[in-house]
């Protein structure tokens, strides 16, 4: 029988062998007396996650281990009682669920067609949630290295948001394109990381999280920092700053101990009740969350007002200079054009512009058909144009050619209208009339121009098949951001 000083000497031999700079530790309440330490591969992973069962890093007899020993719960992936909801990404519409007799279960099974693209989960199938009690210590040491100077009104905004994340309150930051916000992000998120809070910053595009990535991987230094986004590789560290598209959240749950949603106006996420749900979901029940945008909806608006958020302005560019404004040019029957195999007049002469003066540019179309019958004419004049789209899986190379002057300009739909920085980027938009350009959209595809110092002007033209009130409104609102002091 062991006597009580070699039971201790056996317990701090254990403890011993935990690395002591990992990101964290987990020990549970009956670690001391079975001996039984999680390993910190485990628990890095799993920490604030909700995962399949079946299909997990680790191999699946371990993970049937921690299941019988306490430290992961497990429920169904769509539960059927007392109605059907998916666990995911908490679904509840039942035009959105299919039943069918599975093969699996040998019963009528249920899956939520809703967030399926992260895999189809049954309600035979298991999700698991790391339960072990939680002693979190942020061994890392952040490194803040961001060598520029934010402006007095960037200062502002960033000391407000700072000082709402701090105090648990959420916030909102209105800034028109081309402000800085990312920059304005710098100090909220420097001040939670060194408090020990892990903190998320999540996007409706994948662009956007493709653009911060690097961005943050300078500024923020000696941590590790995930970009997760579809058909990005696992990686099994634990992140604590983690950037994240809004349907990437499905897979937490009470992760963050803050929330930044930028690009929060975006597509699909206005739209999708479920994202919205998400980034509720992936939150500790008293982080905060920020919401971060140039054009934010009356319903965003509107919470701020009545849920008494924080709330910022930025009616400038934080290099001073005004927004350019969109011209307007008729392009009559430019569709006809296009599927007669030639590009209107009035645009060929805006893409020759652009080329005698070696000015990168995007042209914007409102579907992707359209862009498709585009694409081979404008080859034919400059073999380095391409398109892009969501579905493209060489948009991330494209833009980067782009950006590296390796190509004249990129042809793309709405899925570059935020999220993107070119250096002397003029743009067109063909078809601005098409109700897929909303006055929101019409004004971040025009905040693409002159966005850097040296080129603080650019051409922005909206071709169209008659004026449209989105039009307008995309307009006159640029126009009133100009007037502000």
């Amino acid at each position: 029988m062991l006597t009580t000083t070699s039971k201790n000497k056996r317990y701090r031999l254990l403890k011993s062998l935990v690395p002591k700079d990992s990101d964290i530790l987990n020990y549970t309440t009956h670690t001391r007396y079975t001996g039984f330490i999680p390993e910190p591969a485990i628990v890095n992973f799993f920490n604030g996650r909700i995962w399949s069962r079946l299909h997990t890093p680790f191999p699946q007899q371990k993970i049937d281990t921690y299941i019988n020993r306490g430290y992961f719960e497990t429920t169904s992936a769509v539960n059927t009682a007392p109605k059907l909801i998916c666990r995911r990404c908490l679904n509840e519409q039942p035009h959105k669920f299919v039943s069918f007799h599975c093969a699996k279960c040998q019963k009528v099974c249920h899956y939520c067609r809703h967030c399926i693209t992260m895999g189809r989960m049954c309600s035979c199938d298991e999700l698991i949630l790391w339960k072990g009690t939680e002693t979190r210590k942020f061994k890392s040491q952040v490194k803040f290295a961001w060598a520029g100077n934010l402006t007095p009104y960037q200062k502002k905004a960033a000391d407000e948001l700072a000082h709402s994340i701090s105090q648990n309150r959420n916030h909102l930051l209105e800034a028109v394109c081309g402000a800085g916000k990312t920059e304005i992000l710098f100090t909220a998120i420097q001040e939670s990381l060194k408090a020990g809070k892990r903190v998320c910053v999540a996007t409706p595009r994948t662009d956007v999280v493709l653009e911060l990535y690097p961005r943050f991987q300078q500024v923020f230094q000696k941590i590790t920092i995930h970009a997760l986004y579809g058909g990005a590789e696992n990686n099994a560290e634990f992140a604590q700053l983690v950037l994240a598209t809004t349907h990437q959240l499905y897979r937490f749950e009470h992760a963050f101990d803050a929330m930044i949603v930028d690009e929060a106006d975006a597509f699909p996420y206005t739209y999708d009740e479920a994202l919205q749900r998400a980034v509720l979901k992936t939150k500790k029940p008293d982080a905060p969350i920020a919401f971060v945008t140039a054009t934010p909806s009356n319903k965003l608006l509107l919470q701020q007002k009545t849920e008494n958020w924080g709330y910022s302005f930025i009616a400038r560019r934080f290099h001073g200079h005004p927004l350019p404004v969109p011209r307007f040019q008729s392009l009559w029957n430019y569709e006809k054009a296009l599927q007669k195999n030639k590009i209107p007049q009035k645009l060929q002469v805006w893409l020759y512009q652009r080329l005698q003066q070696n000015e990168p540019f995007l042209i914007f179309f409102p579907t992707i058909e359209l862009m498709e019958l585009a694409t081979p004419l404008f080859q034919k004049i400059e073999s380095t144009i391409e398109s892009v789209h969501s579905e493209d899986p060489e948009r991330k190379e494209k833009v980067l050619q782009l950006r590296n002057e390796q190509r004249k300009g990129l042809l793309t739909t709405t899925i570059l209208e935020r999220g993107i920085t070119i250096k002397n980027v003029q743009v067109a938009v063909v078809g601005a009339e098409n109700p897929v350009f909303t006055s929101s959209a019409l004004i971040q595809i025009s905040g693409r121009v002159g966005r850097n110092i040296q080129y603080p002007t650019g051409d922005i033209v909206f071709f169209h098949h008659g004026i449209t009130m989105e039009m307008d409104q995309a307009r006159n609102k640029i126009l009133e951001m100009n007037r502000h002091e």
